[in-house]
């Protein structure tokens, strides 16, 4: 029987201990090594990492909390069924990415974006960029593996090539979802600048109808003799008459100059 610790290199060992070693297919002379990192999102974004020795005859699954290899009972078939699951559950799990990404652009288009917003969006990118970077790695690792053992008896070929399928249609799916991210920034970028604008243009109308009326209160309260009005009973009618039709004055100024924008 194969004592499989003696057999692996100690180098390789200690990358199948490390969690967070990136995908990898190395091929020796008494066994492969196949190291896939497969992204899984529950509540929040967790990587999952799984490591096989593959021999001419059997493979092995490592357990890192036991420090153990797993015989598994088949050369192909059981790192198979090990890698489907977990890449269904990738596909599955990744459906939600794409509703939340089309609720934003639901909110975003019927403008009732949250004040949360940004953060569901810094999230959502931050999250996809790295399913997106660990996919790459995996799928061209993956590609690597069927490219060795294509040729290989017993081999089930087409069973791999679903594995990379999936895998390539996931990053697919993450690289357009990266794409509509971009677009609903810059959309929610431009809705933000549009009401900034609002607003200040609301202020420049208010400060426009008001500073006449400031310069009248400020001339007609100068502590000085023969100001207009100061010797009549009706001076301070006057005054409001006067500041009355600066006003309208100004209000159809800025009405026709709007106009012409």
């Amino acid at each position: 029987m194969i004592n499989i610790h003696s057999l692996v290199d100690n180098l390789h060992l200690e990358d199948l201990r490390n969690k967070s070693h990136p995908a990898v297919f190395d091929e020796n002379d008494a066994y492969e090594m196949l190291i896939l990192r497969v992204p899984v999102i529950h509540q929040k974004l967790e990587i999952t990492s799984v490591g096989f020795i593959i021999t001419p005859d059997e493979s092995y699954l490592y357990d890192r909390e036991k420090d153990t290899f797993e015989k598994l009972g088949s050369r192909f078939e059981a790192p198979y069924k090990i890698l489907d699951g977990m890449i269904d559950d990738l596909l599955k799990s990744f459906d939600g990415y794409l509703d939340l990404i089309v609720d934003m652009e639901e909110t975003l288009y019927l403008n009732k974006a949250k004040k949360s917003f940004m953060n569901q969006w810094l999230e959502l990118k931050r999250n996809i960029i790295k399913i997106e970077r660990l996919l790459i790695h995996s799928s061209s690792t993956m590609d690597r593996a069927i490219e060795y053992y294509e040729k290989s008896q017993n081999f089930p070929l087409n069973h791999y090539l679903d594995l990379h399928e999936h895998l390539e249609r996931t990053l697919r799916s993450a690289s357009l979802q990266l794409s509509k991210l971009d677009y609903i920034y810059k959309f929610y970028t431009t809705q933000t600048n549009e009401r900034i604008n609002r607003s200040i243009f609301a202020l420049t109308i208010i400060s426009a109808i008001f500073l006449p009326l400031n310069l009248i209160v400020g001339f007609f309260g100068m502590n000085t003799s023969g100001l207009p009005f100061s010797d009549g009973l009706s001076g301070t009618n006057s005054v409001l008459i006067l500041m009355a039709c600066l006003s309208v004055i100004t209000l159809t100024a800025i009405y026709f100059m709007k106009r012409k924008i």
